[in-house]
């Protein structure tokens, strides 16, 4: 299989870390970059855990800062429940050693546009956190929306529940402008939500595995996930194990067929009452070809496994 270019958009997290690595492990994937986004944690936080990890797992890929904030806001707070969900430190209150390498001098918004009118119909970029970033780029430079190949992002929630609120996911919920802003475009979307991602669970059993590699980053990647696995325990959001949400996202961006889609032309809601829904728009029903596969199930007892091949592959090497 050829290779894809793929840019990874992450506001680095417990389930960004795990897609962080199958982003390094599957060998479908060149990962020419990363871009940081505010969202589990501040900026500064999800940007250097993007770097410590990615030396933890013996990677020199680039990474670019995005926007710090909302285009809606002027700061931004990290919620309690991420911290209960991911650690003050956004990922499991590990501890790290200090990154040797430097964030990218270039702005990631910047980043993405080069990469797209580089690469062209061979990128992918997977957003994982808020859509700020990607808004930013097709608001600079409107011609990328025909330029990238495709934007499989990790949001929303078509036929269930919000996890911020009745109808609103986390993600779309920081920045249900941006988002919007990003369904609308031209941008060929695949939206993995809530719908499929709270299907696949890691449990402590596989966790394990990790840890019997005897190796670095296997028994830190076991430590991290097991306090998401903990937290998803304590807060009662699932008994059974922890949702790997992002890591799907870059599984479904190189093997589509893990999932069943639905073409809808989407939106988001970002008037009050049902603020960051993500929703088909009935005005577009009959007038357009919709630019948005929004994943309705998920073929899990193929993913969780070819999941776990690749990084307990990677994991046993640093």
């Amino acid at each position: 299989m050829a290779t894809k270019k793929m840019i990874l958009d992450l506001d680095t997290g417990v389930d960004d870390a795990l897609a962080l690595a199958y982003g390094i492990a599957d060998p479908a994937i060149d990962l020419i970059g990363v871009v940081a986004s505010y969202g589990n944690n501040l900026l500064e936080q999800t940007a250097k855990n993007s770097l410590q990890l990615l030396e933890l797992l013996g990677q020199n890929v680039p990474v670019f800062k995005g926007l710090e904030h909302s285009s809606t806001s002027d700061h931004f707070n990290v919620m309690q429940v991420s911290k209960e969900i991911h650690g003050n430190n956004g990922i499991g209150d590990i501890s790290l050693p200090e990154p040797t390498h430097k964030i990218q001098a270039q702005a990631g918004v910047d980043f993405i546009i080069e990469a797209a009118h580089q690469y062209g119909k061979d990128l992918i970029i997977v957003p994982t956190g808020p859509l700020t970033n990607l808004a930013a780029a097709l608001r600079k430079d409107p011609q990328i929306s025909h330029l990238i190949g495709n934007v499989t992002l990790m949001g929303g929630a078509l036929t269930v529940e919000g996890n911020v609120s009745d109808v609103a996911e986390a993600n779309i919920n920081q920045d249900a402008k941006a988002a919007n802003e990003v369904f609308t475009s031209s941008l060929p979307i695949t939206m993995v939500g809530l719908d499929v991602t709270l299907r696949t669970l890691l449990t402590k059993k596989e966790t394990a595995k990790w840890r019997q590699l005897g190796t670095k980053s296997g028994t830190a990647y076991a430590d991290l996930t097991n306090f998401y696995i903990d937290a998803y325990y304590n807060l009662g959001i699932d008994k059974h194990g922890c949702a790997i949400h992002d890591p799907l996202a870059v599984g479904v961006a190189i093997d589509p067929t893990f999932v069943t889609t639905l073409a809808l032309p989407m939106k988001v809601i970002t008037e009050e009452h049902n603020y960051a829904r993500t929703i088909g728009d009935k005005m577009k029903l009959n007038t357009s070809h919709p630019n948005v596969n929004v994943a309705i199930n998920v073929d899990k007892e193929r993913f969780v496994p070819s999941f776990m091949e690749h990084l307990t592959s990677l994991l046993a090497n640093h």
